[in-house]
């Protein structure tokens, strides 16, 4: 089962995410389930999570089928000591809201390390911020989402992410979410060595700890260490790529997101990408 969507807008309370789903023939989303701009937000009224449970059943969406982001703030892996705790709470915030909503995915950007430390101590950083928020909350499983090398993001290569996987105590709760767009930049040819890439991440991580895809086309060459996303089929990665990820076994049951530019026509990607199933 192919579960195919995007990240949708939870504007006005997260209840309104799945409808806004559902509106747009998605079989999967993703949402912010707070302001993602802010360090704090107003806890779920208890009104708002018995809203968004009901619109899940109402419209078929299961915990499998959602994959709900982090703020862009967060940096899990910050060399400061007061701002990398200030990082852990907002996380262990999220990972509360995901845990009321009856969700068991939270997506996040491992982090940076600012160039103010090596890369190992930064993935050591973003390992112990991980094992933090699992032992105070349940059910809920971290998802790292690999980048595109931009800055001094970690991340960008399967190795950081098989070492922060490492360094977690509980492997049932842990994963990783590949974007394909940060894939490409990072240097993982998915155009011409399509099968290589995906031989390389089942020896370096394992599909068992793919948990979530983005699905985005690239507006910059492979390499390029720049997170340009770009609608499916215009860019650098092309459209072959996409239906390949479509008809492949390997990627079912899992939330396979558009973050693509142009929303307008978010509902004839999904429609193209589902024709493939």
């Amino acid at each position: 089962m192919k579960y195919i969507g995007a990240h949708v807008s939870a504007s006005g309370g997260v209840e309104n995410a799945p409808l806004n789903a559902h509106t747009i023939g998605a079989t999967a989303f993703a949402l912010f389930t707070k302001n993602q701009r802010q360090w704090k937000s107003s806890p779920l009224s208890g009104k708002s999570i018995n809203a968004f449970k009901e619109a899940c059943i109402k419209y078929g969406y299961s915990p499998e089928q959602i994959l709900p982001h982090d703020s862009y703030l967060i940096n899990l892996g910050h060399p400061e000591p007061e701002a990398l705790n200030k990082s852990r709470e907002a996380f262990l915030d999220e990972m509360q809201r995901c845990e009321q909503l009856g969700l068991t995915l939270l997506n996040f950007h491992p982090g940076s390390h600012l160039k103010a430390i090596g890369v190992e101590e930064c993935l050591n950083n973003v390992a112990e911020s991980i094992n933090m928020a699992l032992e105070q909350t349940n059910g809920v499983t971290a998802v790292i989402e690999n980048t595109a090398g931009q800055g001094s993001n970690v991340g960008f290569e399967f190795e950081h992410l098989a070492y922060i996987i490492s360094r977690v105590k509980d492997k049932d709760r842990v994963g990783v979410c590949i974007d394909t767009c940060h894939a490409f930049a990072g240097g993982y040819d998915l155009v011409n060595n399509f099968d290589n890439v995906w031989k390389q991440f089942e020896k370096t991580i394992g599909f068992r700890f793919l948990k979530g895809m983005h699905l985005n086309d690239a507006k910059k060459e492979v390499n390029s260490r720049v997170d340009r996303h770009e609608s499916l089929g215009k860019g650098t990665i092309g459209a072959l790529v996409f239906e390949r990820i479509i008809k492949d076994g390997r990627f079912d049951g899992i939330p396979l997101i558009l973050e693509t530019p142009d929303e307008s026509i978010w509902e004839q990607e999904i429609s193209w990408l589902k024709s493939f199933v």
